[in-house]
């Protein structure tokens, strides 16, 4: 799935409970959290055409931080870093796991490749996770998604007063929730 997917599904998960600002940033990261393993593409493409290239993103992508024990750390991280440790810890793993959900469901390249999650990586190769019907990154599936998890947050902007512009900018976060709350007033009873 898309980042922007993942960071909506994180960002969903953080509000399961009432959090603050710091401990809905760790949910939501928890939910990207997975993708840092896709950074390997970087060396790999600077090192392409040298007599040593690099695969560190053929190789490792939807390997080193797909799996148990990187979800683990993703909430032991997110534990010592909370406000509500318990509740960020735990929703940080959902968060994590919500990610591998989406990969499972909607990763399928352009190619037909069907990507797996080998959830008990390093341990063993047994209990990767597939499935054959799995839709294509740009599916109709993962846009109506996009979607649908994009009006959820605008619509949890509007109710609680901040979105995930929150992380990047105040005044942008502001102007966003104003906007929406101008734009649909709450009924009159």
């Amino acid at each position: 799935m898309s980042p922007v997917t993942h960071l909506l599904l994180g960002w969903t998960a953080a509000h399961a409970a009432r959090l603050e600002k710091r401990d809905r940033l760790l949910v939501t990261l928890a939910g990207l959290a997975p993708d840092l393993d896709g950074l390997g593409v970087i060396p790999e493409y600077l090192t392409r055409h040298t007599s040593h290239p690099l695969y560190w993103w053929s190789d490792y992508h939807h390997v080193l931080g797909h799996n148990l024990a990187a979800a683990l750390v993703c909430a032991l991280l997110a534990f010592c870093l909370a406000r509500r440790p318990a509740m960020t810890a735990t929703l940080a793993l959902a968060s994590f796991h919500l990610h591998l959900l989406g990969d499972i469901l909607g990763g399928r390249g352009p190619d037909g490749y069907v990507w797996t999650v080998p959830y008990l990586w390093p341990f063993t190769a047994a209990g990767t996770w597939a499935w054959e019907g799995q839709w294509k990154l740009n599916s109709w599936q993962n846009l109506v998604l996009t979607a649908t998890l994009l009006a959820w947050t605008l619509r949890l902007a509007w109710i609680n007063g901040w979105s995930p512009l929150e992380f990047v900018s105040r005044r942008a976060d502001a102007a966003l929730v104003e906007t929406l709350r101008r734009r649909f007033p709450r009924a009159q009873s």
